[in-house]
């Protein structure tokens, strides 16, 4: 090759290099996609059959996010009417007391279900090193002024629909043994759990209905046709989307609506919305 063509060559190498790296950065990690999924659940009322289930995640209110997206997303979803909406966990990303206030004022745009809206807390959520509690208990007293009811350990029925919230697991309340026990085997069931490791532990008691996650945010960057390369949870094969599993369960992994860090590639950030049917 002489000369001329190696520069040629290089200036386009260096440039697809360029473009792709601003698309990375300043394009993907707020091209947000709203995703349709039917989910079929034992046990639903006849009234609730068509009713929307929105699910979202991995908000990540912090000195990283852009809150003008935020804003925007919430406004956006909120346009859907949901029936139902559950949020599962990792609102900020804590680095000090300003998440708390921009987590209120955010929230103010955020939607709410006509029926009802629901969320667990997430590994974030509790601050450094996933150990500060009353960081965790700020976040749930300010989602509770803005009419989000937090689970923790616990369930709630609205309209026939039961939520079961388990609180995350590498935080300081993980206690599924405080709720799975009690569903309720003739009703229609949905549990929320930030992190779908909690799907490989013995915890669940016959549970044989939906779990939706988030956690992963589909590992953020996945090159064409593998596999991303990491991902914050010990069985790997959770990435996003859709897992049947043996026993009944099916779990949804939501790709999240923030980030950790400002960058996507592959994985467009998600807000899912779940059409309910009867199985």
């Amino acid at each position: 090759m002489n000369r001329r063509k190696f520069l040629k060559y290089g200036g386009i190498l260096g440039g697809t290099g360029l473009l792709t790296g601003l698309y990375t950065w300043q394009v993907e990690p707020f091209w947000l996609e709203f995703t349709h999924v039917p989910m079929k659940i034992r046990n639903l009322p006849e009234a609730l059959s068509g009713k929307r289930l929105m699910q979202i995640s991995d908000i990540h209110i912090g000195k990283r996010s852009r809150n003008s997206y935020i804003k925007d997303a919430f406004v956006r979803a909120a346009a859907y009417k949901p029936d139902f909406v559950a949020y599962t966990g990792d609102f900020i990303t804590y680095d000090s007391t300003l998440q708390f206030d921009r987590l209120y004022e955010l929230m103010g745009y955020a939607p709410k279900g006509s029926l009802g809206t629901v969320a667990v807390l997430g590994n974030h959520d509790y601050g450094a090193h996933w150990k500060e509690s009353h960081v965790a208990d700020k976040v749930a007293e300010i989602l509770g002024h803005r009419k989000v009811h937090v689970l923790r350990n616990e369930q709630q029925s609205f309209a026939g629909l039961n939520f079961i919230g388990i609180d995350d697991k590498w935080g300081t309340f993980f206690h599924p043994e405080n709720v799975m026990p009690h569903w309720d085997r003739q009703g229609a069931n949905i549990v929320l759990c930030h992190n779908p490791d909690v799907m490989d532990l013995p915890v669940w008691n016959g549970y044989n209905s939906w779990v939706i996650s988030g956690h992963t945010h589909g590992g953020q960057c996945k090159p064409p046709f593998l596999p991303p390369p990491l991902l914050p949870v010990d069985n790997k094969r959770y990435t996003s989307g859709l897992f049947d599993f043996a026993d009944g369960r099916t779990l949804y992994i939501n790709r999240a609506l923030g980030f950790s860090w400002q960058v996507r590639f592959n994985v467009r950030p998600e807000i899912t919305i779940f059409e309910l049917t009867p199985a």
